[in-house]
């Protein structure tokens, strides 16, 4: 078994790290930004420096369709946070290839090539870790924190096995839409565990209590639950922060994503294979057959958000989704789902559903006779249960038409949810 996984990771390696030329395309781009950019902040007059972090500058990312470079812009402690985006727009006026994405601090993404792009993020320049605004702010600790700890090959691949394993599971990202694993969360993992494997191993055993990693041993003989922010601690692992001992760096990670990638985890550790670190695009011909087969309902709703792309719209698309899950479930069961935040403002989901055979109407109490009396104009059968009136209506609408109506009925609603377009279709 362990030749086995052996051999896969030494396979996947091969794929996910860059080439020699690609390193050196990235690093001569890199240079020529900074170059020109640095002289042109400097022409400007404004205070504010680069570093570049993130996996590029940690030596732990991986190769993908699309890769990003994370390049932070340091302001000196003269400018409000609510100057950046006004000093980002006049730096870089005339850049061509460029976006502003909103997030809990706007940043700009600027195109390379198809398959490379800058993140331009703004952070305050800080004298001590406790004077952050934001926790953008603390990207570069991290990156100094993890090359001084990094050095070995086992680590450093382990990272990059780590982060291709979430992606293809689809657990990687702190995203709200997401709710995973972020690269920093998995570079400290891996770095504590030794290994890819034994961080897989390790993770996933069942524990009474709630699994705490606390790196530096920054809470000896201390409760680190009772010292950082509860609404930060839900999530199933704790993961102090070695830069910052009062963050929990796995605070985004929720139940459902870690029930996920322990159920991935679990299954290739048993049976290993090449496939798991393979992204699975969700066969939604085949769903809809195989609901077909089984006499269910087969539906796809597209949405559409008024939010700006990136974390705030998915979080929007999948919180709309989740909440017509409940619409949905008063008439139909609900056999399968699922999401998708397709980038920029789109979303999609699907429903395999089975139709109630009626739908359960409460009516008033007995005794309540001025009430009884109107409800059996609209309820022409009805019964008695605890004291109460009740109908059983039939349910003779298709799911189709059923979200039709529901959102038609409901636009205020829809509306008020950011949803600027809904579309649905078998």
């Amino acid at each position: 078994m362990k030749k086995a996984i052996d051999d896969i990771l030494v396979s996947i390696l091969e794929d996910i790290e860059f080439s020699s030329h690609e390193r050196e395309v990235m690093k001569e781009e890199v240079d020529n930004f900074l170059e020109k950019t640095t002289k042109k902040i400097k022409r400007l007059g404004i205070d504010a420096t680069f570093f570049v972090g993130g996996s590029y500058a940690k030596g732990t990312g991986i190769r993908k369709k699309v890769c990003d470079i994370d390049i932070y812009l340091r302001f000196a402690k003269i400018y409000r946070e609510e100057e950046y985006f006004k000093l980002m727009k006049k730096i870089f006026r005339f850049t061509k290839g460029k976006k502003f994405v909103h997030g809990s601090r706007d940043y700009l993404k600027i195109w390379i090539y198809p398959w490379l792009f800058f993140e331009i993020i703004p952070i305050q320049k800080i004298g001590k870790n406790e004077e952050v605004l934001n926790t953008t702010d603390l990207s570069i600790a991290h990156v100094n924190y993890l090359k001084k700890k990094i050095k070995k090959r086992e680590i450093i691949e382990g990272i990059k096995l780590a982060k291709a394993f979430c992606h293809a599971n689809k657990t990687y990202g702190a995203e709200s839409y997401v709710n995973g694993f972020s690269g920093y969360a998995l570079e400290l993992l891996v770095y504590y565990y030794g290994s890819f494997e034994k961080f897989l191993r390790e993770i996933i055993k069942k524990r009474k209590k709630k699994l705490i990693i606390d790196i530096e041993k920054d809470y000896v003989g201390l409760n680190p639950l009772l010292t950082i922010n509860e609404s930060k601690l839900g999530s199933p692992v704790v993961l102090i922060d070695p830069t910052f001992k009062g963050r929990n760096v796995l605070a985004a990670l929720s139940d459902s994503t870690f029930s996920q990638f322990t159920k991935s985890a679990k299954a290739f550790l048993k049976k290993p294979s090449i496939e798991f670190f393979q992204q699975k695009k969700v066969n939604l011909k085949k769903i809809r057959e195989d609901a077909k087969n089984m006499k269910f309902e087969f539906i796809i709703v597209e949405t559409k958000t008024s939010k700006p792309e990136g974390d705030i719209a998915g979080t929007k698309l999948l919180k709309f989704h989740n909440h017509l899950i409940c619409e949905i479930k008063k008439y139909f069961e609900v056999i399968d789902e699922g999401f998708d935040y397709l980038g920029k403002n789109l979303g999609r989901g699907y429903f395999v559903l089975k139709k109630k055979n009626y739908l359960l109407c409460p009516g008033p109490k007995i005794g309540d006779k001025a009430n009884i009396k109107k409800f059996k104009i609209n309820h022409s059968r009805t019964y008695v249960k605890d004291g109460w009136l009740f109908s059983k209506k039939k349910i003779d609408v298709s799911a189709r038409n059923y979200v039709k109506l529901w959102s038609k009925r409901y636009s205020s609603k829809v509306r008020e949810m950011y949803i600027r377009k809904l579309k649905v279709y078998t």
